[in-house]
């Protein structure tokens, strides 16, 4: 805040040094007499030259204008931190006009503030700066014997100002060359910086390109192998269809004519006879089922089966699952088939899902020496899941994939398969909307089950 002759609001400023300007000489005089206070106050080495520079400027201006003046020094310590404030007063009639305004803004460049008044008689010039927070307090008493010092010590000559304003500008030359070096220095590092990361980035682009070059390659590689992996499946899918009609035929004639030799109303087989032609029949039956399960593995994988969607009772196919395989179940290995909850419609393809909940079935009874295998159904968030529990040799953990895979078998199994079923028990299951997995440990049996959605995805 400011008081009503605009100066700093709190204590009143105390008086450090007051000289009269009236000639050029003059000039020399009150720029020394400006670093002397300054440096008397506290201020460093460049706020003293600063404080001088702009003190002599003022006064040179007053002086071209034809206009002596006074200069006094206050210390002003009422506020947060201390000033140094500086009063020119022209001795004649120069108003704010009479001065070039480009100079003065130089001048206001080196102080905190610049202040031009015009009051009744002439113009008041006020500047001031605020001490450096280094600087040591100054009380009443110490700034009394400033005012003592000052006033008691000799102004230097002309020369000797000029002496020293030639030390100080050779000081402020050698810093500019100092700093210009530094900069030098700097350009010349950040030039270097630049020209490697320039090359970094030349090299990282080159690695990019080269890398990406690499990527599409790998894709376009990926893309002729997937290519030929689609076209081998293709291949092997048909082979396999054409191959299984191809068997189908004879194997189907092998078997009739076993029946027909093994027939009461034919010729009588002595019993070497009998017994080869019953494993006649046997082998055929065993060939005939593998090749029905390729032709539907085939089938399965050129995507020709298509699921029939219908609305499908579950306690209609358990029970007829149960009815048909109930004849596989012996003395040691019961088949326990449990209803499911009412209500128990799901939408299916029933020859599909009668397909995979045989195959199950029909392999827990293969592979049960002893024990049970039950089938149940239990509703889940939107669906249901339905497990298949044997009391077998069960499976160890690292094979719970590898079962699904086609012509794979459990090493050590007392009864061989064709190593279809479960490859294809899957594939069914996947085109119903569902899934098949498997838990089991070795010894404790196994479980699979197949979880299917209520409406399955041809609903």
């Amino acid at each position: 805040m400011s008081g009503p002759d605009g100066r700093p609001a709190g204590a009143d400023p105390t008086l450090i040094l007051s000289m009269t300007l009236r000639v050029e000489q003059d000039i020399f005089v009150v720029r020394q007499r400006g670093r002397e206070v300054a440096d008397a106050v506290g201020f460093e080495h460049q706020d003293q030259i600063r404080i001088a520079t702009a003190l002599s400027e003022v006064g040179r201006l007053l002086l071209s204008c034809g206009s002596p003046a006074d200069v006094a020094f206050f210390a002003q310590t009422g506020g947060l931190r201390p000033v140094l404030r500086i009063e020119v007063r022209p001795a004649a009639a120069v108003r704010v006009g009479d001065l070039p305004g480009g100079h003065l803004a130089a001048v206001g460049r080196l102080v905190d503030t610049l202040e031009m008044d015009d009051d009744e008689t002439a113009m008041v010039v006020r500047m001031s700066r605020r001490f450096p927070t280094t600087a040591p307090s100054l009380s009443p008493e110490r700034i009394a014997e400033l005012r003592a010092e000052l006033e008691a010590s000799l102004p230097g000559t002309p020369l000797d100002e000029l002496a020293v304003q030639n030390e100080q500008l050779l000081t402020a030359l050698e810093q500019v060359r100092t700093h210009r070096d530094h900069l030098a220095r700097l350009n010349e590092e950040l030039e270097e910086t630049n020209r490697g990361v320039m090359a970094l980035y030349g090299q990282l682009s080159e690695e990019l390109e080269e890398t990406n070059r690499g990527v599409v390659a790998l894709y376009a590689e990926l893309d002729e192998k997937s290519s030929q992996l689609r076209a081998a499946s293709e291949a092997k899918s048909r082979f396999l269809a054409n191959v299984s009609h191809e068997l189908r035929a004879p194997v189907t004639a092998i078997i009739g004519l076993g029946r027909l030799m093994a027939d009461a109303a034919s010729d009588p087989l002595t019993p070497e006879q009998t017994t080869h032609v019953e494993l006649i029949r046997s082998s055929a039956a065993d060939l005939l089922s593998l090749v029905n399960d390729l032709l539907d593995l085939a089938k399965a994988e050129s995507g020709r089966i298509e699921p029939n969607w219908s609305d499908v009772d579950l306690r209609m196919v358990f029970g007829q699952l149960r009815g048909t395989l109930r004849a596989l179940s012996t003395p040691d290995v019961r088949l326990e088939v449990e209803d499911p909850p009412a209500p128990s419609v799901i939408r299916a393809d029933e020859v599909l899902l009668t397909r995979v909940l045989r195959n199950l079935l029909h392999n827990g009874l293969k592979f049960t020496e002893s024990g049970e295998v039950r089938m149940r159904a239990e509703t889940v968030a939107g669906g249901w899941r339905v497990s298949v529990v044997d009391t077998g040799p069960g499976i160890p953990a690292e094979l719970h994939q590898r079962i699904f895979e086609e012509f794979y078998q459990v090493p050590g199994t007392a009864k061989a398969g064709t190593g279809l079923g479960l490859p294809y028990a899957r594939r069914l299951a996947g085109l119903l909307g569902g899934s098949l997995e498997l838990t089991s440990e070795p010894g404790r049996g196994s479980t699979f089950t197949l979880v299917l959605p209520v409406a399955g995805d041809g609903a």
